[in-house]
């Protein structure tokens, strides 16, 4: 009876954690759902080699907040930044000409989506509104209360509002962060 227990709560345990995990779909994916449910896509751009993105997917996109806000919320596209994908985004299509394949879990060429995006820096989040169109990106590793800061901010519309960095400044200050860590 005691290991009829244990193993009860050792399954409910790893389906818990596998329903906290962020839906991932490519940037076609995305803009393909948002046609029929409008919702605001969150990007994380990334590299095999970069340390801080590693950090962001265990410390921040594994927090089971973190994972129901963007999931409810947000299509979560993952994308590497330095990768060989094909990228079909408004009518553009991108590429990586310069990939090296033996160089693929070392610093490689940047992805033309990548640079439209202006991302220049690993990790990178991108956002965009509910019709695809860029809103923003945020360089660098996000805690989960970090992030929650601009999950919230980029969902209820309130960048649209803030006109100056003191207007970001006084929303940051008067901001009450929920998730846990």
């Amino acid at each position: 009876m005691k290991k009829l227990l244990i193993y009860t709560f050792l399954l409910l345990s790893v389906a818990v954690s596998q329903a906290q995990e962020i839906n991932w779909v490519t940037i076609e994916e995305a803009l393909e759902l948002q046609k029929e449910n409008p919702k605001k896509i969150i990007m994380d751009v990334y590299t095999n080699w970069c340390g801080p993105c590693k950090m962001l997917d265990q410390r921040t996109f594994k927090n089971k907040d973190v994972a129901k806000y963007i999931n409810d919320n947000y299509y979560a596209v993952k994308f590497n930044g330095e990768g060989n994908d094909t990228v079909n985004f408004k009518e553009n299509t991108f590429t990586n000409p310069q990939y090296d394949p033996a160089k693929a879990n070392r610093r490689n060429s940047a992805h033309q989506f990548a640079r439209y995006m202006k991302v220049n820096a690993y990790p990178t989040l991108v956002f965009f509104d509910e019709k695809g169109d860029f809103i923003t990106p945020i360089k660098g590793f996000q805690t989960p209360q970090q992030l929650e800061l601009y999950l919230k901010l980029f969902k209820t519309d309130k960048y649209k509002e803030m006109t100056d960095q003191a207007t970001f400044n006084a929303y940051h200050q008067a901001f009450k962060p929920e998730f846990k860590s």
